[in-house]
């Protein structure tokens, strides 16, 4: 039984190895606060939700689109995707509930806890079947109608009730069978559990081990233990064990152990199957309620998705509207949406006055490719771009408290890394990188290192305040360059709009001066 929603041919892992830079495009890309969103507190919806969106990278443009038609469902058929999620839920739930302790390795104990157990699941099973036969014409993706089909196909009525049958069978109402042979010393060997046949029900007359329950008060130890015969057979012999006669019943359920063992096993194996596919049913919806509980937030404040459309080759962005998911969830509400369409482009450099919103949408950038390729939907009004294999972002840091190295050392430390991973489909993400020099030698790091990318066909944005560097860029006029620039009204407003445009030579840092001082504009200390 496989759930496949995640991944048409494969199991959705959770303990998988995320990439190398994790923590960096979770603090650079500020994810946190989407994913609290999708997790709505609940942490293991945080951890499903950050290990899909950050492993996204590895899907192709069919499993993106397999996500997203699952996704589609999901929010046509809320109730119903909900009703999977807490039978899977409860299911795990029960099986816990139902623990060993002490007797984890005694084989009747095993046996006994994996019926019970088996019983629960068999009842979780028989609703996920048959919401499969009621809902199944609800659904369009393929996902959710391979899985009603396995449920279909597999819990039939017939396999219920040979279930049934196989666990009524078990309690041993009848007694136990068991054969076996001779060995060295005569010692017992070879011990296998028989079916009963109906004319032989009384083989083992209602066999009690009070004696396999020590914890039992005597006066329940009233059961003779015995060897019935068969009448009917010759050569069949009997014997009788006094109920005092402790070293005999220790024998005879140490026999009923080891013939009962191999049952028990296969019993506890099929219910670790079982408990399996709940567990990822679990797992996999949870990323899908995290994405509702996401499109829902965004919903309340009119905030536009859009399902993008992912392309496997060449380098590709047409956006519209694309805005910064984070900050709209911190503010609780919609925020300036910005487009641009950057064909066959290399290279996107994004520059303009200070406090402008460059920074924000760089982040909308790297965190709609991480929804894109994860195959959920982006908060943009429209959105196409192409398959990336890694996103590397190179965000400037606070300073080092430690003072174990300068800025720029640690600026570049980090870039030795990332360059250390580049790999043909890397997209990489620089915000205000190689400032923490002087201008002349910023420019020119910033420059050779941006040159050697080029070389190599690596894409990238680039918010910069570093006019020498994107002035050179752009006196060359390539065609594989694209420039932005932060819009700024003559009056100094930020529009926090991202408009195609030349680099300035200045980034109005005289806008925030003026700021300050018109804020503690008589405020100041009198004589």
């Amino acid at each position: 039984m496989n759930v496949h929603l995640l991944y048409r041919d494969k199991d959705f892992n959770l303990q998988q190895d995320l990439p190398w830079n994790s923590e960096a495009v979770i603090q650079d890309l500020e994810l946190d606060t989407m994913l609290k969103a999708m997790a709505d507190e609940n942490e293991f919806t945080f951890e499903v939700a950050k290990t899909v969106i950050l492993s996204g990278l590895d899907n192709d443009e069919a499993t993106i689109r397999y996500h997203q038609q699952i996704l589609r469902d999901c929010l046509k058929n809320p109730e119903v995707v909900e009703s999977i999620y807490t039978i899977a839920v409860e299911s795990i739930k029960k099986e816990k509930e139902n623990y060993l302790g002490i007797f984890s390795d005694y084989p009747d104990a095993i046996l006994s806890r994996s019926m019970k157990v088996l019983e629960i699941f068999i009842e979780e099973l028989k609703k996920l079947r048959n919401l499969a036969n009621e809902k199944y014409n609800d659904f369009d993706s393929k996902g959710f109608k391979g899985l009603f089909e396995m449920l279909k196909r597999d819990l039939t009525d017939e396999y219920f009730s040979e279930m049934e049958n196989h666990l009524t069978q078990l309690k041993f109402k009848n007694g136990v069978l068991i054969s076996g042979q001779l060995g060295d010393g005569n010692k017992g060997k070879n011990y296998a559990l028989r079916k009963l046949e109906n004319g032989n029900k009384n083989w083992w007359e209602r066999f009690k081990y009070d004696y396999l329950f020590p914890w039992l008060e005597n006066s329940d130890k009233k059961w003779i233990r015995r060897l019935a015969h068969n009448n009917s057979k010759k050569g069949v012999y009997n014997f009788y064990i006094h109920y005092r006669d402790e070293s005999g019943i220790r024998a005879l359920r140490n026999i009923k152990d080891e013939g009962i063992n191999l049952a028990a096993n296969a019993l506890a194996q099929s219910d670790d199957h079982i408990l399996n596919f709940f567990v990822h049913l679990k797992s996999e919806l949870a990323f899908y309620r995290g994405c509702m509980a996401l499109y829902n937030k965004l919903a309340s404040m009119e905030a536009p998705v859009f399902f993008p459309e992912p392309m496997e080759t060449g380098h590709l962005h047409d956006v519209r509207g694309l805005y910064d998911v984070s900050l709209a969830l911190t503010m609780n509400r919609h925020v300036v949406g910005n487009e641009f369409r950057a064909e066959n482009k290399d290279l996107i450099m994004v520059t303009g006055a200070n406090q402008g919103g460059k920074s924000t949408f760089l982040r909308s950038v790297g965190v709609a490719q991480l929804m894109m390729q994860s195959g959920m939907f982006v908060p943009a009004e429209y959105f196409r771009a192409n398959i990336c294999d890694s996103l590397l972002t190179h965000f400037k840091r606070e300073e080092d408290t430690e003072m174990e190295s300068g800025k720029l050392d640690e600026e570049l430390s980090r870039m030795d890394e990332i360059i250390r991973h580049i790999t043909p489909g890397t997209m990489i993400l620089f915000n205000e990188s190689f400032g923490a020099t002087n201008e002349r030698e910023g420019a020119e790091i910033a420059s050779q290192i941006t040159g050697a990318l080029l070389e190599k066909g690596i894409k990238i944005f680039f918010v910069t305040h570093l006019y020498e560097f994107a002035h050179s860029f752009y006196e060359k006029q390539h065609p594989k360059m694209l420039f932005l620039r932060a819009e700024r009204k003559p009056d100094g407003t930020r529009t926090f709009k991202i408009k195609e445009g030349a680099p300035h030579q200045t980034s109005f840092g005289e806008d925030l001066y003026n700021d300050i001082f018109r804020e503690n504009k008589g405020n100041e200390p009198t004589e």
